[in-house]
């Protein structure tokens, strides 16, 4: 048995999920004619209150796509030094729109209202005009954490009084909802445009969805043909996306009550430095430094528990759809008798 922890990217499609795959009814997608992928455009759009949906194959690809929806070369966006589309995307956000990132130096991949307020460049033509607001929830790096709403609601009010986009990387936005007592619909009505994720958490093998208005959304679908994202009969994939979301997001609390019970068991070890707080899926922990990392590592790899490095001597492991009860009975069985 291999207890795979590195991610929740690495579960299959269940076989209920591959038989809705089989049987979705699709077409050409570049047509607009696939009717499984128009299927999952309009849910996800109204379940967000927004009036467009486009299905992408990647997280990052709609990312991309939304920075360049509401920048032009040369602007700032800002957002945290932990951001995913700083630190993951491969440099995307300068290669793909000629952006530049104002970092802010916040708490678990979180910042206030008052610190963007302080990132925002004066307006004078020798700054780059700041045109964006970025938000990660739940935070990666941040170990899973969940943002306050209503500091979320304070930092719309800034946006809006200095006419800036304000754009929500949810990848895993479906564990904060699981989690906290918003709606789709509440962050809809707050974010300009949306990205979610249908692979993280959800079990789905492929795919994310962008969420905006139609105004803002109106060159989405041009702006992912010049990524390369355009596909044909994606209602294979798409059809696993309607499954998910029907059948595994009111499981998501059996992932997060996993996490906090091996953040427990980790706290308990004494090479273990500190462990950060859990409130979803995410454990990220830290080894105290006279412990060899790629010794620890290859250990667990011998017991057949993959982890993954974050550098800068950061730990995680994800919890997920595949990771079974038997597996966190025989995981938790493993920490108490953990040594070095």
């Amino acid at each position: 048995m291999i207890i795979d922890l590195r991610s929740d990217t690495v579960t299959k499609p269940s076989v209920d999920m591959l038989e809705a795959m089989m049987q979705a009814k699709v077409g050409d997608d570049v047509f607009r004619e696939d009717e499984t992928v128009n299927m999952l455009e309009s849910k996800v759009a109204k379940l967000f209150g927004k009036e467009q949906a486009l299905f992408f194959p990647s997280g990052t690809m709609a990312n991309q796509t939304a920075l360049k929806l509401h920048t032009s070369p040369g602007d700032q966006v800002i957002c945290d030094k932990y951001a995913h589309i700083y630190n993951y995307e491969s440099g995307g956000a300068s290669f793909n729109s000629g952006v530049s990132c104002k970092l802010i130096d916040g708490n678990r991949g979180m910042f206030t209202a008052k610190q963007v307020e302080e990132a925002i460049n004066p307006d004078a033509y020798y700054y780059s005009k700041t045109s964006l607001v970025e938000v990660e929830n739940t935070t990666n790096k941040g170990g899973g954490a969940c943002w306050d709403f209503n500091e979320l609601i304070k930092i719309k009010k800034v946006c809006v009084d200095n006419n800036l986009g304000f754009h929500l990387d949810g990848a895993r936005l479906w564990h904060a909802l699981a989690t906290k007592t918003e709606t789709t619909l509440q962050y809809g009505s707050l974010f300009d445009t949306i990205s979610v994720c249908l692979s993280k958490g959800l079990g789905c093998p492929v795919g994310s969805i962008l969420v905006g208005n139609s105004e803002i959304m109106q060159n989405a679908l041009r702006i992912r043909k010049i990524f390369g994202g355009n596909m044909r009969q994606a209602g294979y994939l798409a059809g696993a996306g309607l499954y998910a979301l029907e059948h595994n997001l009111e499981r998501l609390q059996d992932d997060h009550i996993k996490a906090k019970d091996i953040g427990l068991a980790l706290d308990k070890l004494s090479f273990v430095k500190t462990v950060e707080p859990i409130e979803t899926n995410i454990v990220i922990f830290e080894l105290n430094s006279a412990v060899n990392e790629n010794m620890f590592l290859n250990k667990l790899e011998q017991n057949n528990i993959k982890i993954i490095s974050m550098g800068g001597g950061k730990l995680r492991m994800v919890t997920h759809l595949d990771y079974t009860n038997e597996m966190h009975t025989k995981l938790m069985g493993f920490l108490e008798r953990f040594s070095l």
